[in-house]
């Protein structure tokens, strides 16, 4: 496989884009990161799905190899919902599948009640569509992890005390059970939080997956998931922090959606089981494709 890599140009700056080429002529796929704030990086095992068809990444602004602005008015949603409609634009793809991770999600499904054209297929992979619904199911994880570690994270966020080294220990309680379930080397950790911006996760987020402080506290799409009309598939783990019962909710009020749960996974499906991730994926767009 070929890789090429350069910037296009959006509101606020530049973002740094990475086209896979597989030679092929299926309509190709554009992949939305999770975060907000992260990068593509983790995402690029997905590498393996530029078969026939070529497969794109892009860090959103602010992050990954797309840092640079430190204007904080440019982190809501609706400003990268209008890069992702501009990085589509700069790549030529006018038409193309896309898939989202998490807070990519986010950005998916609000992109496609804009109702653009061309979008032939859309993938929420762990989805993140209710910020109000994620922070009950976060509160009803919590209260799975040892009664200790409950004790750490209520305590220093009643305090304010979420940059402790004793809170950044509990996350990592949460992060093993319900973001990651294998190993992840320590060059790859250093690696994703070189490229991270935490100033932007805070913004719109909070001080952790399960504190939602951020501009996105009120998000929630959920009552016009009906109006969606492209072929949709909904997946996550059996362990996921996106969990099985709200990725069910959500997909139940998509027209003709599916969905898929792997039962090994918790939020890092792509990685924890990535034969059956990659399966899943090249079933459904082959289905959207073959109609």
């Amino acid at each position: 496989m070929e890789i090429q890599e350069g910037f296009v140009e959006v509101t606020g700056g530049k973002v740094w884009y990475r086209k896979v080429n597989s030679g092929g002529h299926l309509t190709p796929l554009l992949i939305l990161h999770g975060g907000p704030g992260f990068s593509s990086l983790p995402l690029h095992r997905l590498d393996s799905l530029a078969v026939e068809r070529d497969v794109y990444y892009y860090d959103q602004l602010g992050a990954g190899f797309s840092k640079g602005p430190t204007d904080l008015s440019l982190w809501n949603l609706d400003r990268y919902v209008k890069e992702l409609g501009e990085v589509r634009a700069g790549l030529g793809l006018d038409e193309v599948h896309i898939l989202g991770h998490s807070w990519g999600t986010t950005l998916l499904v609000a992109y496609l009640l804009t109702k653009p054209t061309g979008v032939k297929s859309a993938i929420f992979s762990s989805p993140c569509l209710s910020a109000p619904l994620w922070a009950e199911d976060a509160k009803r994880l919590l209260g799975q992890l040892p009664s200790d570690v409950q004790e750490v994270i209520e305590r220093c966020e009643a305090e304010g005390q979420t940059d402790s080294e004793e809170y950044k220990e509990a996350m990592k309680e949460f992060s093993k059970r319900f973001i990651c379930r294998v190993e992840i080397s320590p060059e790859e950790r250093a690696k994703r939080s070189e490229l991270g911006n935490l100033d932007i996760y805070n913004t719109m987020w909070g001080p952790s997956e399960f504190c939602v402080t951020g501009n996105l506290k009120s998000f929630d799409c959920t009552p016009r998931l009906h109006e969606i009309e492209t072929p949709s598939l909904f997946l996550c783990g059996r362990f996921d922090e996106a969990t099985p019962e709200s990725t069910s909710y959500f997909s139940s009020l998509v027209p003709g959606a599916k969905l898929h749960i792997l039962e090994e996974s918790a939020h890092s499906g792509y990685l924890e089981q990535p034969e059956e991730y990659r399966q899943v994926v090249n079933e459904f767009l082959s289905g959207v494709e073959g109609r």
